[in-house]
């Protein structure tokens, strides 16, 4: 898993809903849950606010990703990579890019 500052990214505005579908499934088998079971307690929402992506609502439980970084949302750049946003032990929000070969 690659970090990468927001300013290097060029994330998509619109997310079909394929695109919207495909990054929940590929975020609930890279943090090695079926979509069924997480997706009972934990949900994402579509939005587009700067940019289009996938977000955890506000009142559900924080998903740690790795080591001190907690999930807030996932989306995809206009080359198809996935990227994730983290919020890291500090709060500070980092960006970064999963491949497939990331996937446990």
């Amino acid at each position: 898993m690659k970090t990468v500052t927001v300013n290097k990214l060029q994330l998509k505005k619109h997310l079909s809903l394929i695109e919207q579908i495909t990054l929940k499934e590929f975020l609930y088998t890279w943090v090695g849950s079926s979509t069924k079971g997480l997706d009972d307690f934990f949900h994402l929402e579509y939005t587009e606010d700067v940019f289009a992506k996938m977000e955890k609502t506000s009142n559900d439980t924080d998903l740690l990703i790795s080591d001190d970084d907690y999930f807030r949302y996932i989306t995809v750049t206009e080359d198809n990579q996935i990227v994730i946003g983290v919020l890291d032990m500090n709060s500070e929000l980092k960006h970064r890019i999963i491949s497939p070969d990331d996937i446990k």
